[in-house]
């Protein structure tokens, strides 16, 4: 019999190959997927963000375990998507127009995927077309929209322009962060929240989705 404990350790390790063979000798057993996300994989990437909080972790543990926890999500999704399990909340993430940078990014969408959230990763230098194109296509819960320069900032204003415009900004809740961005800008601009990480980004996110749920 599978340990399972050991996929748990795996994540929090970021070993991708042992997270893996883990799900796939987890699966042969008949564990079924959601008690895998949400006994084991959730609870190591909240032990992730808790590390990254006190220090013990940063960014490229933060990367290992995201890729850890994607390796397993990789062949759970579809089973997943296949027994009508509903993720916590939809996502769409991107980098704003005219920004390329990638990494604060790619943290934020790691630990949302691996606290149970169904993340749509547009990539960088997204227009605020495609997100109001993808808001609509994935009937998203949360926007997240990252700036890592000053001069891409009011990108993010104008992307929530187009929401409101396209009639979507009542139906999401949009978070922002990067490392010029601040609560104030957060607050300036309508955003409804602001991010200073990526494990607090979690927190945020978790909190927005229940606000909504109670709305």
């Amino acid at each position: 019999m599978t340990e399972l404990k050991k996929l748990y350790d795996a994540i929090v390790a970021g070993d991708a190959k042992t997270s893996l063979a883990i799900t796939k000798e987890a699966l042969a057993e008949n564990v079924t997927p959601g008690e895998l996300v949400a006994n084991y994989m959730i609870p190591a990437m909240d032990e992730v963000g808790k590390r990254f909080e006190c220090e013990d972790y940063f960014v490229p543990e933060l990367l290992l375990s995201g890729r850890a926890m994607k390796a397993a999500l990789g062949i759970l999704r579809p089973l997943l998507a296949a027994s009508g399990a509903q993720p916590a909340g939809r996502v769409i993430i991107g980098t704003v127009k005219g920004d390329l940078h990638d990494i604060g990014k790619n943290l934020v969408a790691a630990m949302l995927e691996g606290a149970g959230f169904e993340v749509t990763d547009l990539g960088t230098d997204v227009s605020p077309e495609k997100f109001v194109e993808a808001v609509s296509e994935r009937k998203a819960n949360i926007v997240c929209l990252s700036a890592l320069l000053t001069v891409t900032m009011p990108a993010m204003r104008t992307t929530l322009d187009a929401l409101r415009s396209a009639g979507v900004r009542s139906d999401v809740k949009v978070m922002i962060g990067g490392a010029p961005v601040t609560e104030q800008y957060a607050r300036e601009i309508g955003a409804d929240s602001y991010s200073e990480n990526a494990s607090a980004a979690v927190a945020t996110a978790r909190r927005l989705v229940g606000e909504a749920a109670h709305a």
